[in-house]
């Protein structure tokens, strides 16, 4: 390719630490500076660091400050007049005429693994330049889809240019020079082999905890890299656990050419560098089955869930008994590093500097990842028109099919004619959102992925499994996900269904979508990670209508770890049928009763208590006069002030609600009693 005009590169990498996004921009100026297309070109570096010597790339230093001084002021104003190529996740706020490579944005989805300074650069600065940049590029199809998520900037605009393999097979293991004591060397027992740091997306802590039985089987664990490797308050490790710390190239090439595998049990990662490095020594690989890592090593692999350490201990103890098995499994992955160049992605890089508008992203082959088992769960009481209407039209369209679809309720007249529906399965249980709710967990398939609740008058877009796959596949720390509520009958007299469906097929797709967290579960539409669920069930004392009941278990599912988001790929229409709703007074009484409840836990915070209870009091009472006809706030009023009175009384309980205005047959205006079926 023959370059119409010279461009620039930010070489602020030079005065950095050595690490995959470093190593990425390095070997992509090598490669650059093996073509013809970049001669002229100028790699521009901050004062006082040290250079490769390049055969077509002019190096210049630039400037008297450094870090980001220099990348956001000097940087700009020594590529004026030339377009800017930035190969580590930052480049000046100020330039537009520039390339930007975004390896990821772990530092908004896995804040933990970062220091307080980096997390404020990262956020304040990655919007900035992501708007004005002509073009974003990226290291793998999962990372683009993360940035889509996170920055504005749509998918459609992000180019993949993933790392190479070439380097790897220049490291020379006859020049290491580890230490004798380091059990690594011939006659030693078996080691895998962990490259990474400390920081929690790296998650060596399932290394440290899966080493006891890796010891019974005489296996060791050795970690390359930094030397803090866990979360482990006490710091002693296991005795068949080594670390080594910062390693040559040489003693990379060492490691990986005597280890048994290389694991990489990551929980997030922009493209997992090591993952190719080892398939180009010939070393097997055992791998987390999420982000960035299933379309790297395809099925080049052994892989698990960086959530499941028996299933690492059963991956590696199989490899470990079979030499078959890793003479095939190494194979694999010489062949299937091929795919990764770094003399492809430098040609990509030429070609965005030359045509930004017009160059493409760049597909390299990769075997999907294996579809999530997804039950969808629809809890329904005293409405079963409704609820056959939205489920036939939820099986109807999805796009990806769930493994099992599960209707809740207190009696099979519930269900109306789904009970004769094959390939749905009602299950009975008491009376109550949430004990319904937990009805359908107690009997979910033990080898289900992904649990999602829908309201029974919920209508789902097409895309609504399909897009919480992705978000959970991609990251394996969100634990929840609540969709975009596009239109919400609740606050007003009620969506037909007919108008509702009409609403979600014509939301368009296109368009840069948007993640938000922390974001507590909404209750009409939530999906949430079996592993992460576990035992925790919902608050059955949250009783009927469960006012509050998926804030709860969203922050009782927090408290365990992991994040909650909100995510507006995930888009429906919440019906709000008035119908089957609870009375006004047990819902008056709720709405006092259960944020006091939910205090008390710690699942609530106290100024969210406090708003919320004078909320709906305060619209109780200014309606009062002027009520909407499909409100009962006379009923909540009266609600209201009876949990105040046992809340002075000391006789507050949300399960309360149940026994109030059981004489009456038909509630007014608000529908007749039930306990299930709402949001």
């Amino acid at each position: 390719m023959k370059m119409t005009a010279s461009f620039a590169i930010n070489g602020r990498f030079l005065a950095q630490n050595l690490s995959g996004v470093q190593r990425y921009a390095g070997n992509i100026v090598n490669a650059l500076d093996q073509t013809e297309a970049a001669r002229g070109s100028t790699l521009l570096f901050p004062k006082g660091v040290r250079h490769p010597v390049y055969e077509r790339l002019d190096a210049v230093e630039v400037g008297a400050l450094g870090g980001y001084g220099w990348e956001q002021v000097e940087l700009p104003i020594a590529a004026r007049g030339r377009r800017l190529l930035n190969l580590c996740n930052m480049a000046p706020v100020i330039k537009s005429e520039q390339i930007v490579c975004i390896h990821d944005t772990n530092v908004l989805s896995s804040p933990d693994s970062y220091t307080r300074g980096f997390r404020a650069a990262y956020r304040s600065l990655q919007p900035l330049f992501a708007r004005r940049a002509v073009r974003i590029a990226t290291v793998s199809h999962a990372s683009a889809r993360q940035i889509a998520r996170y920055l504005p900037i749509s998918l459609s605009q992000i180019v993949v240019l993933p790392n190479g393999h070439e380097h790897a097979l220049l490291w020379d293991a006859d020049l290491a020079s580890l230490p004798a004591e380091l059990p690594v060397h011939e006659g030693d027992r078996p080691f895998v082999l962990a490259i990474g740091s400390g920081a929690r997306h790296k998650n060596m802590a399932l290394l440290v905890e899966i080493a006891p039985w890796l010891d019974t089987s005489g296996i060791n664990v050795v970690i390359a890299g930094g030397n803090d490797i866990g979360d482990r308050e006490d710091r002693t490790l296991p005795g068949n656990v080594h670390r080594c710390g910062r390693v040559s190239d040489n003693d990379l090439a060492y490691l990986l050419d005597h280890a048994l595998c290389l694991a990489f049990p990551s929980l997030t990662e922009g493209f997992g560098l090591p993952i190719v490095e080892a398939m180009a020594r010939g070393c097997p690989v055992v791998s987390s089955d999420c982000a960035s890592m299933p379309e790297v090593c395809g099925a080049a692999a052994l892989m698990g869930s960086p959530l499941d350490p028996a299933q690492w201990v059963k991956h590696i103890e199989t490899l470990a008994m079979s030499p078959r098995l890793q003479v095939d499994l190494a194979g694999r992955g010489r062949e299937r590093c091929k795919n990764f160049s770094w003399r492809d992605s430098a040609e990509g890089y030429l070609e965005l500097l030359e045509t930004p508008a017009v160059a493409k992203r760049r597909v390299f082959p990769s075997a999907p990842p294996p579809a999530p088992r997804i039950a969808a769960v629809f809890a329904t009481l005293g409405r079963p028109e409704i609820v056959s209407k939205t489920v036939r039209h939820f099986l109807s369209t999805q796009r990806l099919a769930p493994s099992a679809v599960l209707v809740s309720c207190v009696t099979p007249e519930d269900a109306g004619d789904l009970v004769h529906l094959e390939g749905l399965t009602i299950v009975l249980g008491p009376v109550g959102l949430a004990s319904q709710r937990n009805t359908a967990l107690n009997a979910l398939d033990p080898q289900t992925d992904i649990v999602v609740f829908f309201d029974d008058d919920f209508i789902a877009h097409p895309n609504w499994l399909a897009e919480a796959a992705k978000v959970f596949q991609d990251e394996s720390s969100v634990v929840g996900i609540t969709g975009d509520v596009i239109a919400d009958g609740i606050k007003g007299p009620g969506i037909a269904f007919e108008e509702a469906a009409r609403t979600v097929a014509a939301e368009a797709e296109a368009g840069a979508k948007r993640c938000i967290e922390t974001f507590s579960p909404y209750g009409c539409n939530m999906a949430f990670r079996m592993k992460a669920i576990g035992s925790l069930r919902f608050d059955d004392r949250l009783v009927l209508y469960g006012w509050l009941e998926d804030r709860d278990f969203g922050a009782a599912l927090a408290k365990k770890g992991g994040r909650l988001v909100k995510w507006s790929g995930c888009q429906g229409v919440h019906m709000g049928v008035k119908s089957g709703r609870t009375s006004g007074v047990r819902l008056g009484y709720s709405q006092v009763a259960n944020p006091l409840y939910l205090l008390k836990k710690g699942t609530m915070k106290p100024h969210l208590v406090a708003a919320q209870i004078f909320k709906n009091i305060a619209s109780n009472v200014g309606r009062l006069l002027l009520p909407e006809p499909y409100v009962d706030r006379k009923g909540r009023l009266r609600g209201n002030i009876r949990a105040i009175v046992d809340g002075m009384t000391g006789e507050l309980a949300p399960e309360r609600a149940a026994d109030l205005g059981k004489k009456r047959t038909v509630v007014a205006k608000e529908g007749k009693p039930a306990g299930a079926g709402g949001a």
